[in-house]
């Protein structure tokens, strides 16, 4: 059981919320804004759920001199000559965004990963030659045109046939020290969220393929004195991504087989011991996606976030 500490990350409602925008932000930018977007935000459980104290807070004064903050300012802010101390200065979250998005001027060497016709991943030239030796369940087709693609044996007809199959290239690459962290977790291979389910694979190896992963992450928030006060949880110093940095207070990848809300309820039951009681009041606020490119690993999650407002007197209790 881990232990808590009474202290938490302040912060005001003001620092948390953008100004005004006669013109919206693209979507695009939105999703990958630093504010939700961090490369610490990953799936874990945190050992200790604690927060700090911040050394600066934004006030509701300084945020309402600008009330409008429009694209063509973003535009602005964003040339060599805009000055930098300049409190409008968008410069530090543009940089967080390329910071969470590497490696897009190496995506061609990637083939993509194709079941059914569909792509569902994408899979490094260097890591896919692997899989050749499996010929059995891969085929690596080379192509003129596009490049080549990865496919399973056409003698893989249903789910279960390419999970076991699969599964079993896994455990061999994985002995090989080729895929690290084995978590003995299946997550869904599909084209899209809520597409049907070609087959699972285990977690450790989904970057390795390219799939589009999904997850939860929620913020748990208590109100005193007309302020919010975060509950932050803290990684395992043993963890293998990430070890020792803070996180959010509930956080889990979303496995085959279980719904979304359902499995944010289970999270926070196992991270914080927030009964159902009250997770079941955890509002949603949207997705967070990224592509990072790292070596021969790809990852493309998506995050969907929740705010869940907290008794000011709880105390989270990893389970």
């Amino acid at each position: 059981m881990a232990s808590c500490c009474t202290a938490k990350f302040r912060f005001s409602i003001s620092s948390c919320r953008a100004a005004r925008s006669p013109r919206p932000f693209p979507g695009s930018l939105i999703h990958s804004f630093p504010l939700f977007h961090s490369p610490f935000a990953r799936p874990m459980k945190p050992t200790n759920l604690r927060s700090v104290s911040a050394s600066t807070e934004v006030s509701a004064g300084a945020a309402s001199s600008t009330p409008t903050f429009s694209w063509d300012d973003v535009v602005r802010v964003s040339q060599p000559e805009f000055n930098p101390n300049d409190s409008s200065n968008l410069r530090g979250f543009f940089d967080k965004i390329k910071a969470c998005n590497r490696g897009a001027e190496f995506q061609s060497e990637f083939p993509p990963f194709v079941v059914e016709d569909q792509i569902v991943g994408y899979i490094h030239k260097g890591f896919a030659e692997n899989l050749r030796s499996f010929e059995d369940v891969f085929i690596l087709s080379k192509d003129n045109c596009d490049g080549g693609k990865v496919m399973l044996h056409q003698s893989l007809k249903s789910a279960d046939d390419r999970t076991r199959a699969v599964g079993e290239v896994i455990k061999c690459l994985a002995e090989n020290e080729l895929i690290p962290g084995i978590r003995n977790e299946l997550f869904p291979v599909t084209s899209s969220y809520g597409a049907p389910v070609f087959f699972s694979l285990e977690r450790a190896a989904v970057p390795y393929f390219g799939i589009k992963a999904y997850g939860v992450h929620m913020n748990g928030y208590v109100e005193k004195d007309k302020q919010k006060f975060l509950w932050l949880g803290k990684r395992s110093l043993v963890k293998s991504t990430f070890p020792g940095m803070l996180d959010h207070l509930v956080a889990g990848g979303l496995p085959h087989g279980i719904a979304c809300g359902e499995n944010l309820i289970k999270e926070c039951e196992e991270e914080a011991g927030i009964p159902r009681t009250l997770s079941s009041r955890a509002i949603s606020v949207g997705a967070v996606s990224y592509s990072d490119i790292d070596g021969h690993r790809f990852k493309r999650d998506v995050i969907f976030t929740y705010d869940l407002k907290l008794p000011e007197s709880f105390v989270p209790n990893n389970q």
